[in-house]
């Protein structure tokens, strides 16, 4: 999972500087559906940390992190900006590194992460939807 969570959020480094930036800023350019890629790599890292028993408070920040992403994400031109600096991935590795390193095994949390990622699709649908809107609008 920290290898996965490198390769989205931290894998390359602009040459001279120290910002680093993975796949989720590179897909994140394609419209649509880098986000939703992006968006479904980081569903897919949560659902494996639930199902190894991190408790619901961590599984919430987690999902909250992602949720941060995929919105802001999907903003045209700001978005972009945004997912080379916001790494949930990263984020969410430290949440379950700490997590874990405290001893606390609560075990999963499908109660809280269900409705959250139904919320979730519900607005990434919509600020697609309204993409697709201002675009047709616009042109």
């Amino acid at each position: 999972m920290d290898k996965l969570a490198r390769w989205m959020d931290a894998r390359f480094t602009i040459p001279g500087t120290s910002i680093r930036f993975g796949l989720d800023g590179i897909l994140g350019l394609v419209p649509g559906a880098g986000d939703i890629s992006t968006l479904a790599v980081s569903g897919y890292m949560i659902a494996i940390m639930a199902r190894n028993g991190a408790g619901g408070y961590v599984l919430a920040r987690m999902i909250l992190n992602v949720t941060i992403d995929a919105v802001f994400g999907a903003i045209p031109f700001i978005g972009d900006i945004f997912d080379f600096a916001w790494k949930a991935n990263m984020k969410n590795m430290r949440l379950m590194n700490k997590y874990y390193q405290e001893g606390r095994y609560r075990g999963s949390a499908w109660k809280v992460i269900l409705p959250i990622l139904l919320l979730l699709t519900l607005i990434i649908s919509a600020g697609i939807y309204l993409a697709y809107k201002a675009i047709v609008w616009i042109f």
